[in-house]
C-alpha cells in the first residue's frame, strides 16, 4: 500500500533506538525525509547511519527536546519554527516507577515536562502550519498505562492521562480536523526494548529469579504469547500518518498484544 508519505517532513522524539527508532525507520520506508532527536550524539549519529541506507534526507539533532533550548534548536533545522514539519512523532522517556509517597514536586514537574507539557508545546508550534497545508499528522507515544493505570508509575499514568485528556479536545477542534489534520496517541505494552529489558533486569535483582524466568512469565500474561518489536510498532505508527489514515483523529489506539482485557 502506497502511503502517501514521500517527501513529507517527519520529526520523530527519542530516536536513536526502541519505540522512536522503529517509527523513524518505518517513515523513511514510506519515503519521508526524517529529523530524528535523541540526547545520546554517538547512539543518534550511529541511527542516522543506518536510516540514511533507506535513500530519504535523515538529519539528526542531538538535543533534550524537553527543554526550550532544544527544540528551538529542532525549529532551526527544517525553514522556521515548525513550519515545514508535516508529521510530529512525540516520545519521551518514561519518569521512573515508585512510591507515590516518596515524589516531590519536582518529581512531578519533571514527569509532566517530558510527557504532557512538551508534546503540548510540540503541538502548539507545529499544528497551524499543517493546516494551512491541509495535511498534517502528530503522533504522541504514550503507555498502555494510559488504558490500565500501574500502581508503580504513577508519575507516567498522570503526566500521560493529562496529555490524552488534551489531546481528545484539541484534536476535535474544526480548524484541524477539516484540514486534514490529525492527532491521535499510540499506547504500547509491553515492547522488546531497552525499557522493559530495564525493568526485568531489576525485577530479577529483587526477586533472584533470572531475567529469561521473568521475560517468560510476563509473556504468558498476553494473549499474543510474545512481546512486540519495535519494528511493526513502527509501521502503525506509519500507517496512522498516511493519507489513507485522515479519517482518525483523536484517538488512543493500544498495541498490547491484547493484554488489556477491556471492551473499551
Amino acid at each position: 500500500m502506497e502511503l502517501g508519505l514521500k517527501g513529507k517532513w517527519a520529526l520523530v522524539g527519542g530516536a536513536s533506538k526502541g519505540l522512536g527508532l522503529g517509527c523513524a525507520q518505518s517513515l523513511a520506508r514510506e519515503g519521508a525525509n526524517v529529523v530524528i532527536v535523541a540526547r545520546g550524539a554517538e547512539a543518534l549519529d550511529a541511527a542516522a547511519s543506518e536510516l540514511r541506507k533507506l535513500g530519504t534526507t535523515i538529519l539528526a539533532v542531538a538535543v533534550d527536546i524537553t527543554t526550550p533550548e532544544g527544540r528551538e534548536a529542532i525549529w532551526s533545522v527544517v525553514d522556521g519554527p515548525g513550519k515545514n514539519f508535516d508529521i510530529v512523532v512525540t516520545n519521551a522517556g518514561g519518569p521512573p516507577p515508585g512510591d507515590f509517597r516518596n515524589w516531590d514536586r519536582d518529581a512531578w514537574i519533571k514527569a509532566l515536562d517530558a510527557n504532557m507539557l512538551t508534546p503540548i508545546e510540540l503541538i502548539k508550534a507545529t499544528v497551524d502550519g499543517m493546516a494551512e497545508r491541509k495535511f498534517g499528522r502528530i503522533i504522541n507515544i504514550t503507555s498502555s498505562a494510559v488504558k490500565a493505570p500501574i500502581d508503580i508509575l504513577g508519575l507516567s499514568n498522570g503526566a500521560r492521562s493529562g496529555l490524552s485528556g488534551f489531546v481528545a479536545g484539541v484534536a476535535r477542534t474544526v480548524k484541524l480536523a477539516s484540514n486534514n489534520v490529525t492527532i491521535n496517541n499510540l499506547l504500547p505494552g509491553a515492547y522488546d526494548t531497552d525499557r522493559l529489558k530495564t525493568t526485568m533486569k531489576g525485577a530479577s535483582e529483587k526477586t533472584g529469579q533470572s531475567i529469561d524466568t521473568i521475560a517468560e512469565a510476563r509473556k504468558k500474561t498476553i494473549p499474543a504469547q510474545r512481546f512486540g518489536n519495535p519494528q511493526e510498532f513502527g509501521d502503525t505508527c506509519a500507517f496512522l500518518c498516511s493519507a489513507q489514515a485522515s479519517y482518525i483523529t483523536g484517538q488512543n489506539i493500544l498495541t498490547d498484544g491484547g493484554a488489556y482485557a477491556g471492551a473499551f
